[in-house]
């Protein structure tokens, strides 16, 4: 069973949540604009994979950070496009573009959207539910714009990107 980009999504939004509070399968579709089955599919894949705990519904965030820092990139690959209105993420959004010094003229990458407020390079998102997700939960939009960082990034995106991530997912 191939762990697919939502799965991420999914245990990203679980990571966030506080150690004591409990989800539903139905409360994190609402969340991450998906189905409550997408949901349920997801967290069975992670489990196969051992990402989590199926029976205390418990990540494993060491194996979910090491997936993250060494296998995204490969696996769940952005597409590239052309200059486009949108959201900006990796290098382009908090937390990473107060860290980064970077050329006037450096054109950040953005999840293409109408809504967008920024012309940028158009980066795809992890899923295509993400940047809904990621309107309502900013810590949420941090870790994607984190992950996209890692996915995308220059090396020293990607090693600031990878610190500052295992901070919010402890």
């Amino acid at each position: 069973m191939a762990l697919k980009p939502q799965d991420v999504l999914v245990l990203l939004k679980i990571a966030l949540q506080r150690q004591d509070e409990s989800w539903t399968y139905d409360s994190l579709a609402k969340q991450l604009s998906m189905s409550a089955a997408e949901v349920h599919a997801a967290t069975k894949r992670a489990a196969a994979a051992g990402l989590m705990e199926p029976s205390t519904r418990r990540l494993n965030r060491t194996a979910l950070m090491e997936l993250i820092e060494h296998g995204l990139k490969y696996v769940f690959a952005p597409d590239r496009g052309g200059i486009t209105r949108g959201i900006p993420t990796a290098h382009g959004a908090s937390p990473l573009k107060e860290h980064l010094a970077r050329e006037p003229n450096d054109i950040p990458p953005v999840w293409p959207s109408p809504k967008g407020t920024v012309r940028g390079e158009s980066l795809s998102p992890l899923y295509k539910s993400a940047p809904a997700a990621a309107a309502r939960d900013s810590k949420l939009y941090e870790c994607l714009a984190l992950v996209d960082a890692i996915r995308a990034g220059r090396a020293r995106d990607r090693k600031l990107a990878v610190s500052m991530l295992a901070e919010r997912l402890r």
